[in-house]
C-alpha cells in the first residue's frame, strides 16, 4: 500500500479531530488515528507522520484512506472482516475422533498431533482444538489392578465396618512396612526457592545404605507407631508387634489392618497370634493395599520429608523419619473412611454379583 490520497479535512473535522486527542477517555486507537489525520493535515512526509504518531507507515496510508472514504466517523470504526476458515465438517471431526481411539498404524503405541494432522489432513492446531472439546488426551495413560481374590467382597466389608464403626474398648490398627527407603546425599547443598526460582539440587548422589520402616496408624487417634529396621524380615516384624503390644494399655483388644505379605502369615507370626489373642489380624484383598489407611502416611512421608532430602547415613535418614513420626503425633489427625462398603463394591462390579 503507498499513498494515493491528500489529506485535507475541513475547519469542523478539524476541531472534532483535535477534540479527540484531548480526550484522555477515548481509547487510544481512535486518539493515534486522529493524530494521523492532523498530521498529514500539516504536509508531514509519510515518514514524519509514522514517528510522530508512533505507528508505521502503511499504518499511515491506511487511515489516510480511510479518512478519505469515511470521514472523522470511519476513523472510529473499525471494519468487520471476514470470518476466518470455516469450522471443520462433522465427518472431518468424526474421522478425528475415530482415529484418536483406534490403533496408530506402524510400531508407535499411540497418535501424536502432528501424526494425526497429517492422516487427516488438517492442522495441528485443529487437531488439538477437537481434542479439547472432546476430552481427548491420547497422551496420557492410567493404570489399574482389579483384585482377583475370592473373598474381596468380605474382606472389603470387614475393613470398612472397622474404620467406619469401630469396636468399644479396642485398638484400630493400619499397619504396613516401607521397605528400601534409600539414604542418599546429595553431591552438593541444595538452593532454596527465590522468586523466579524453584528449589534446586544435584541430580547425582551418594548411596548410603536402605532401610525399612514398620509404621502402624491408629485409626481412632491419628498417631503413628514407627520403627526403623535394617531388614524386612518376620523376625523384625515380631519386634515390631512386641513394640506395640508394650505401648497399647493392657485390657484393650488390638484389631490390625495389613496386606497378604507373606511376612505377616509366617508360622512363627501365627504362634506369636496364638499367644496373643488380644490381637485380631484382618488382612486386605489380593491387590487392593489402598484400603490401608497407613500408605497414605507413607505418602505423606515421601513427598514432605524423603523425596527431597539429603542425609549423610542411615543412623541420619533413620533419625529424620523418627523426628517426622514425632511432629505428626504432635498434631494427629484421626483416619476418617466417609465411603460405606456397598459404594466400593458397586465401583467394582456394578450391577454384577461379586462371583461372576
Amino acid at each position: 500500500m503507498a499513498q494515493t490520497v491528500c489529506v485535507i479535512p475541513s475547519a469542523a473535522d478539524l476541531a472534532h479531530l483535535s477534540a479527540i486527542v484531548a480526550d484522555r477517555a477515548q481509547p487510544l486507537k481512535h486518539i493515534q488515528r486522529a493524530r494521523i489525520v492532523l498530521l498529514s493535515a500539516e504536509r508531514l512526509s509519510v515518514l514524519d507522520v509514522a514517528r510522530q504518531a508512533g505507528v508505521s507507515r502503511p499504518a499511515v496510508w491506511r487511515w489516510q484512506q480511510r479518512y478519505a472514504e469515511e470521514s472523522v466517523e470511519g476513523l472510529l470504526r473499525d471494519k468487520t472482516r471476514p470470518p476466518g476458515k470455516p469450522p471443520h465438517s462433522t465427518d472431518t471431526v468424526a474421522e478425528v475422533l475415530a482415529l484418536t481411539c483406534s490403533e496408530p498404524p506402524g510400531e508407535v503405541t499411540h497418535w501424536t498431533g502432528r501424526a494425526l494432522a497429517q492422516a487427516v489432513g488438517i492442522s495441528l492446531r485443529s487437531v488439538q482444538r477437537i481434542w479439547d472439546a472432546h476430552r481427548l488426551q491420547p497422551h496420557r495413560v492410567r493404570s489399574f489392578k482389579r483384585s482377583n481374590d475370592p473373598a474381596f467382597a468380605e474382606k472389603v466389608e470387614d475393613i470398612v465396618g472397622l474404620s467406619m464403626d469401630p469396636p468399644r474398648h479396642a485398638v484400630v490398627l493400619s499397619l504396613d512396612e516401607k521397605s528400601q527407603i534409600q539414604a542418599l546425599e546429595r553431591t552438593r547443598p541444595s538452593r532454596p526457592v527465590t522468586p523466579g526460582r524453584p528449589e534446586t539440587q544435584t541430580h547425582d548422589y551418594v548411596r548410603h545404605g536402605t532401610t525399612t520402616l514398620f509404621a502402624a496408624l491408629d485409626v481412632l487417634e491419628g498417631t503413628v507407631i514407627g520403627r526403623c529396621m535394617q531388614r524386612h524380615r518376620h523376625d523384625e516384624f515380631l519386634r515390631f508387634l512386641n513394640t506395640i503390644e508394650a505401648a497399647v494399655p493392657a485390657g484393650k483388644l488390638i484389631h490390625v489392618i495389613l496386606d497378604n505379605y507373606a511376612t505377616h502369615k509366617h508360622p512363627k507370626v501365627r504362634a506369636w497370634l496364638a499367644r496373643h489373642p488380644r490381637w485380631i489380624f484382618h488382612f486386605t484383598p489380593t491387590s487392593a493395599s489402598w484400603m490401608n489407611a497407613v500408605e497414605g502416611f507413607f505418602s505423606a512421608l515421601t513427598r514432605r520429608r524423603l523425596k527431597r532430602g539429603s542425609f549423610s547415613g542411615i543412623v541420619d535418614l533413620q533419625a529424620a523419619i523418627n523426628r517426622y513420626i514425632a511432629e505428626h503425633n504432635d498434631k494427629p489427625k484421626p483416619f476418617a473412611w466417609t465411603k460405606p462398603a456397598t459404594a466400593l463394591l458397586d465401583a467394582v462390579y456394578g450391577n454384577a454379583a461379586p462371583s461372576e
